[in-house]
């Protein structure tokens, strides 16, 4: 007890008002819980840190999740080494598992980001599932939608802080000084698969696994498409737009009127009492 009240009173007290200020503002704000979809390029990393920022939010990227579980050795971080040190895959469900603990720490109480998960429709499934066990659910989705042509200038151009995900562009988003993170003061790099053959390759993928998460996501009701064409601000406008408005009651619903009218009105108190 007696290094903890030490190690507090080491901490500049302009530190200390501005995370009490923090959690005071944080404290009334709703929950969230949303997951960001879209191929490499669109804008995620971009948009991540600014959600987590105004919503009070955690930031769970599954390869961060799953570096830090093994580095910690918890019980799930132990299987996922054995089976990456046996060069096979980490299964779906130990996945699941570790966005599960991470979702019970003080800095997800307000909700989280998942970014990178789910890419599969099993993904989608097995995540629902744990969700329910814990009487929540994804509150939206937000589709980062954008013309493959578009996403090869991005990506080959992009820098990344590697530590908070931050991301730049030379061209659409440059840092105040070349090379240098804006916040942290910390070098930027480029990572070694942002050329335009791994794209490709990347891109395929994704059209062929996570394409179907839209769809599985869109006949919930809780997907959004996102002009992810745009500039970084028009697209901070509009996921900040998405978010206050289905964050309220009344929000807009699709009813499918070309059905017989018993699916109607089956759809409509689906609709009203959820």
């Amino acid at each position: 007890m007696a290094s903890s009240v030490a190690t507090l009173e080491d901490i500049p007290s302009v530190d200390i008002m501005t995370e009490l200020l923090r959690r005071f503002k944080c404290n009334s704000k709703p929950d969230k819980r949303l997951i960001l979809v879209g191929p490499p390029g669109s804008g995620k990393g971009t948009q991540s840190p600014i959600i987590k920022d105004d919503y009070c939010l955690c930031h769970l990227a599954t390869g961060d999740m799953l570096r830090a579980a093994v580095a910690a050795e918890t019980p799930l971080g132990i299987k996922a080494k054995e089976a990456m040190v046996k060069g096979e895959l980490v299964s779906d469900d130990l996945v699941v598992g570790i966005i599960d603990e991470a979702m019970k720490k003080p800095s997800c109480e307000k909700g989280f980001i998942l970014d990178g998960f789910p890419r599969t429709l099993v993904q989608a499934q097995k995540l629902d599932e744990m969700l329910e066990k814990q009487g929540v659910k994804i509150d939206k989705v937000l589709d980062f939608a954008i013309d493959d042509s578009i996403l090869e200038e991005r990506i080959t151009d992009r820098w990344i802080h590697p530590s908070s995900g931050r991301s730049y562009h030379t061209k659409f988003a440059p840092p105040k000084v070349p090379g240098v993170d804006d916040v942290s003061g910390e070098p930027l790099i480029q990572r070694k698969d942002d050329t335009a053959e791994v794209l490709k390759s990347r891109l395929a993928a994704f059209h062929k696994q996570t394409e179907p998460v839209i769809d599985y996501y869109g006949k919930k009701g809780v997907l959004a498409h996102i002009h992810a064409e745009k500039t970084p601000n028009e697209v901070t406008a509009e996921v900040q737009k998405v978010i206050d408005y289905y964050g309220k009651k009344g929000v807009l619903a699709h009813i499918h009127a070309e059905k017989t009218p018993n699916e109607v009105t089956a759809e409509v108190q689906k609709v009203l009492s959820s």
